[in-house]
């Protein structure tokens, strides 16, 4: 099995090597191919969404059995391209069109949601003992994003260092169980389940 996944930013490289740590629990003997297809800023839209994902399924010499594309709802964009993280998927699957080897996914509101079940730890980093922003990490408020929520705890610690997005969510996810965050963020929970469904295994409930 070897899946293409559609991803944007430094922040999603680094989730990979999480997410192939934790699938190697889960599926020995059946560990598929990630491939990993960056932008350099969101994934494209519309027409061009529907080309890559084309090329990378149907196109002579295509490599994918499967193509997963990954977003954040917020992407900066005003008016914002998506409502939610439902709404996202919807118009990922509208552009893309009738094609069942694409599983689109989108994380709510940010990728950092998915680091803040290890707010503790991420105090640690930081040196600030600031509240964690919400006990739902995926309800944290699209306004100020989880992303904005962890620059700002990084600004005000004693630590004296910035959040690095590359570097520091490679060590938060590296140092901490990847499980902990599936079970309390349903996007990526569901992400995880795809790949793990694609693979022959039960998901994760």
């Amino acid at each position: 099995m070897r899946i293409s996944i559609l991803i944007e930013g430094k922040t999603e490289r680094a989730f990979l090597d999480a997410l192939r740590s934790f699938l190697q629990t889960r599926l020995e003997g059946k560990m598929p191919k990630l491939d990993p297809v960056p932008y350099d800023g969101r994934i494209p839209k519309g027409d061009l969404l529907r080309r890559d994902v084309s090329r990378l399924l149907k196109a002579p010499g295509a490599k994918a059995d499967a193509v997963i594309a990954l977003t954040d709802v917020y992407t900066g964009s005003q008016p914002p391209d998506f409502a939610d993280a439902a709404d996202a998927k919807e118009k990922m699957k509208e552009w893309v069109g009738r094609e069942k080897r694409f599983h689109p996914h989108a994380a709510q509101y940010d990728f950092e949601a998915w680091l803040l079940p290890y707010w503790g730890y991420l105090q640690e980093l930081a040196g600030h003992d600031a509240s964690c922003p919400g006990l739902d990490p995926e309800k944290v408020d699209n306004s100020n994003p989880p992303s904005k929520h962890i620059e700002d705890l990084f600004r005000r610690g004693s630590k004296g260092r910035s959040y690095v997005k590359a570097r520091d969510a490679r060590r938060i996810l590296r140092d901490n169980n990847l499980l902990e965050s599936i079970s309390q963020c349903r996007e990526l929970r569901e992400l995880v389940n795809t790949i793990l469904q694609l693979c022959g295994e039960p998901p994760i409930s």
